[in-house]
């Protein structure tokens, strides 16, 4: 027969369990506040180390993750650019065999682009749907060779294209080379011919009773570009002697006005025409004391006109050597002390050695004393063609301040008078006068008359007020 125990005790073993319960659920819920507390304080208690470890392998295996990828896509790039370089270098390759035309090259540089463009779109699909196999080592490593080559094939090619240049411009050298000898012999050629007939052969076969004004002014020509030549000629040594040019014109012609820096080269040419012409309305060409020695009309002109086609082909130098005490010679003498001032010798060439020598008698040997003696020599030839003439010649000079006159003068700094012209016209239509009225500020050529025929004197006019100008 069961003992039926008392209430109070099953009550007693209920409570008793009900605390073993809350006591173990007690201490779990303290573990797990514990554990909170104690990793986020940073102590390591055995129920917190499995969830650190495993916190801890997992960033160490992010961070091998992102290195990984960088290097493949540095990998990536590295295979991208070489590609450009290799389509760059099948690119010049393909240029290359067009000219001249090599239609192996052009198909294989044309396969070799398209091969590499494919492996590009090719990549770009793998890296699109995230398919990548790349190895980054080997992928950089052939990457690097693969530019590396493509650069070589490309500077070949440049090499090429630079050697192909090269004996293109030798060619063209060679040819142009071959143009000028052939230029040079034919000046040759001309030269010597127009040497054994002499510049002034159309005067050999003329009859004094055929002579006309024609024939003055086509040697007075010759004459002038001989003018000139001696006038550039004594330019450059003044520059080589560090002359101040614009100085020296202002002491030539003191109050002109030049509308360009260029044109100081008219007060020289100026100064040396006015110079050697100076005496030429007389017959001995040297101005006289009295008026009255002024050449007779109508007078030996026979004789005149011999000494002229005598003396017009002759050389100067060899003239002199076998005539030092002619008339020619004294009048080379005169005119070279006249235009030649010592100071002026002495600053040209450091000494007065030239000067000394045509005192003596003696002919210098220098470029600027044979040019000047051309010079001379046709100035001297010209006026014996003047003497031949039946009509008296005579020289003219305009002075300065002058109102120019298209019937006696010729101007020389053309562009310039056309627009003072110009200006003057607009004013004279506007009711103004004569405000652009065109005025001479110095002769650079004397004129010359013969009857009824006029010469024009060149002259230099004046830039009209308000433009800019240079003294």
């Amino acid at each position: 027969m069961e003992t039926i125990k008392p209430k109070s005790a099953i009550n007693n073993r209920s409570n008793k369990l009900a605390k073993t319960f809350h006591k173990v659920i007690s201490f779990r819920g303290a573990a797990k506040i514990i554990s909170s507390s104690s990793s986020s304080n940073g102590l390591c208690l055995l129920s917190s180390q499995p969830f650190a470890i495993k916190s801890h392998h997992s960033n160490a295996k992010h961070e091998r993750d992102k290195a990984r990828i960088r290097a493949i896509m540095e990998a990536l790039i590295a295979r991208l650019f070489a590609g450009v370089t290799a389509i760059k270098a099948s690119y010049a390759e393909l240029q290359m065999a067009q000219k001249p035309y090599n239609n192996e090259a052009i198909q294989a540089a044309d396969q070799a682009v398209v091969d590499e463009l494919r492996a590009i779109s090719e990549l770009k699909r793998k890296f699109v749907k995230k398919e990548l196999d790349l190895s980054p080592q080997v992928t950089l490593m052939l990457a690097e060779i693969q530019e590396q080559q493509s650069l070589m094939k490309t500077y070949e090619l440049t090499i090429k294209k630079l050697e192909s240049e090269v004996e293109l411009k030798e060619s063209e050298s060679s040819s142009l080379k071959k143009q000028l000898d052939e230029c040079i012999s034919f000046n040759k050629s001309l030269e010597k011919r127009l040497s054994s007939s002499g510049p002034f052969s159309m005067f050999d076969n003329l009859q004094l009773s055929k002579l006309n004004p024609t024939h003055f002014v086509q040697f007075l020509e010759h004459t002038l570009r001989a003018i000139k030549s001696f006038v550039k000629l004594m330019i450059r040594e003044m520059e080589s002697a560090h002359w101040d040019l614009q100085a020296a014109a202002k002491f030539i012609h003191p109050h002109a006005v030049f509308a360009k820096p260029s044109h100081i080269y008219f007060a020289f040419e100026s100064f040396v025409c006015l110079t050697i012409f100076e005496g030429f309305n007389f017959q001995n060409f040297t101005v006289p004391n009295e008026p009255s020695e002024r050449k007779p009309h109508k007078q030996n002109q026979n004789l005149y006109f011999e000494k002229f086609k005598k003396l017009k082909s002759l050389n100067p130098k060899q003239y002199l050597t076998h005539n030092p005490t002619s008339s020619f010679a004294k009048f080379l003498k005169s005119k070279y002390f006249q235009l030649v001032h010592a100071k002026m010798e002495c600053s040209l060439f450091g000494n007065l050695n030239q000067r000394k020598q045509v005192n003596s008698g003696g002919f210098p040997d220098s470029a600027f004393f044979t040019s000047f003696a051309e010079m001379a020599k046709r100035v001297w030839d010209l006026h014996f063609l003047a003497l031949s003439f039946d009509d008296e010649v005579s020289i003219f000079q305009v002075k300065k301040n002058s109102r120019f006159s298209e019937v006696y003068m010729e101007c020389v700094n053309v562009a310039e008078s056309e627009s003072v012209s110009e200006s003057g016209s607009e004013e004279a239509g506007g009711g103004s006068g004569g405000a652009g009225e065109l005025r001479v500020s110095f002769t650079v050529v004397p004129g010359f008359k013969m009857d009824k025929t006029v010469v024009q004197s060149q002259v230099y006019l004046s830039p009209p007020a308000g433009l800019p100008a240079t003294r």
